[in-house]
């Protein structure tokens, strides 16, 4: 995620942690598996083909690649 003494890269890992954040307090899981499944949904889904990104020139990840 980051190269070692970088830290302006660091933002980008924060984005990510905060994202998955979102999904896990909005949610309650049974176990382990359930929590799994559930996040990687979320980053499959919604991370990558709904949330646009402005690093992307406003695009979602799916849209960018599609380029």
């Amino acid at each position: 995620m980051v190269a070692v003494g970088k830290p302006e890269e660091n933002g980008y890992a924060e984005r990510l942690m905060r994202a998955k954040g979102e999904e896990v307090n909005l949610s309650e899981y049974v176990n382990f598996h359930a929590a799994y499944g559930s996040l990687r949904r979320f980053l499959d889904e919604v991370y990558t083909r709904k949330r646009i990104h402005s690093t992307l020139d406003y695009l979602t990840p799916a849209e960018f690649e599609a380029r």
